[in-house]
């Protein structure tokens, strides 16, 4: 009789104990295709909040579980520790805060096998619980907000620069080296681009299914941006290009209000181009919101709606600058800490 194929999950926490025992049963419950078994590897960056407990509890009553050291406590370290440690031909990402459907690794698996890509995901779904939450989920699969980033749009499917998580064949990881443990932001994006510049192919499903919350507060949704900016200066400069030239948007409209700030302290032609831009800009973001929140029937957004598009325009433009500086004087400034990076948010 044969051995069952094996699939390995990787999922780096820190801190999660609010939680990681909804995601373990959520992956306990998951369908998993005939002739195939399923071994978990959690890597815990130095949890101090009772997470660490309720894994090693979990891990003492499901022999598939296993719970691994992540002293480094970034997301790209745990998972190429569990990389390192996973026995499974097929490995799968998965992160403690997304509620996933129950047959999101079947379907994983299966897509891997028929489109023969080498690495499959789903579209990057929200599901959201408060006001806030509304907003952040209209901004995050717009247009304006996510640039037509292919993996905001939950029914595309076809070939793409990245998706939510991903899974691959083990022998792909290994080969393209893991994860960059030089980054605590945009290590899947930069992963991403390594296997698409050899030749490789990405592939998004919505049949694979999963939901994201957003974040509860324009601090916390201006930060997230912040990080994704400063983060993807690194990236490009890895490998001295960007993975999309919408990329670049924020960072150059905000560097262009700031040159015509300067300017307008000396010149009335560059007070006039500033007034333009920013009446412009203005015009377009209340324009969208207004479509948007007649699409949605629910104008009480309009509020607040408005207000979050400039937060993640901005918040991504001034990372995106920071980086660069950085870059320059070589500094990590603060942003460089990521607010979650272990959770994979």
């Amino acid at each position: 009789m044969h051995a069952p194929r094996l699939i390995s999950v990787i999922v780096p926490c820190r801190n999660e104990a609010e939680h990681i025992e909804r995601f373990l049963q959520c992956v306990l419950a998951q369908q998993i295709p005939p002739g195939m078994a399923l071994e978990v590897f959690i890597a815990d960056g130095n949890s101090c909040d009772g997470t660490r407990e309720i894994l090693d509890s979990f891990a003492a009553s499901h022999a598939m579980i296993h719970v691994i050291p992540n002293p480094a406590g970034i997301v790209s370290t745990g998972l190429n520790e569990c990389i390192r440690q996973a026995r499974g031909e097929i490995v799968l990402r998965m992160d403690v805060h997304t509620i996933y459907a129950r047959d999101y690794i079947a379907q994983c698996v299966t897509e891997l096998e028929q489109s023969q890509a080498d690495n499959v995901g789903g579209p990057a779904q929200t599901v959201a619980r408060t006001a806030f939450q509304k907003v952040a989920q209209i901004v995050y699969h717009s247009r304006l907000g996510s640039g037509g980033a292919k993996f905001h749009n939950v029914t595309y499917e076809g070939p793409v620069d990245t998706v939510c998580y991903g899974c691959w064949h083990r022998e792909t990881l290994l080969d393209l080296g893991g994860f960059d443990e030089q980054l605590a932001r945009n290590q899947d994006d930069e992963l991403n681009l390594r296997l698409i510049r050899r030749g490789g192919r990405i592939w998004q499903s919505p049949r694979i299914q999963s939901w994201v919350t957003p974040r509860s507060s324009l601090h916390r949704l201006f930060r997230q941006y912040l990080e994704y900016g400063y983060w993807k200066v690194h990236v490009i400069r890895k490998h001295r290009l960007p993975a999309s030239w919408r990329h670049l948007v924020p960072a150059a409209f905000v560097g262009g209000l700031a040159v015509l700030l300067a300017g307008a302290l000396v010149s009335t032609s560059a007070l006039a181009l500033l007034a333009v831009a920013l009446l412009t800009y203005i015009l377009v973001v209340l324009a969208v919101s207004g479509w948007l929140c007649a699409a949605q029937a629910n104008w009480r957004l309009f509020a607040t709606l408005p207000i979050a598009f400039v937060a993640v325009h901005f918040a991504y433009g001034i990372g995106f600058w920071a980086g660069i500086c950085d870059v320059v004087f070589r500094h990590r400034c603060w942003i460089a800490t990521p607010s979650a990076g272990v959770a994979g948010r």
